[in-house]
């Protein structure tokens, strides 16, 4: 990574707080939301959730905790 703001991976995370992020977990399944919170074990807090299938909403969600062990990537 290149950003001054950016030189670690919680960095990134930081900067993300209060953005929309995708996150893609383990089974293939997606969520898109405002990252709110995360920890050092990658557990997520995401605002506005919802649960993609093929690019598309499938489900909303006010509030949603994502368990950091199923966590594949984290797209700010």
């Amino acid at each position: 990574m290149n950003t001054p703001n950016a030189s670690r991976p919680f960095d990134l995370l930081s900067n993300a707080i209060g953005k929309p992020v995708l996150v893609e977990l383990k089974g293939n399944v997606s969520f898109r939301g405002n990252l709110k919170a995360f920890d050092v074990h990658m557990n997520l807090v995401l605002e506005d959730a919802e649960k993609l299938e093929d690019g598309h909403t499938k489900n909303k969600y006010g509030k949603l905790l994502l368990r950091g062990d199923n966590v594949l990537f984290i797209s700010p």
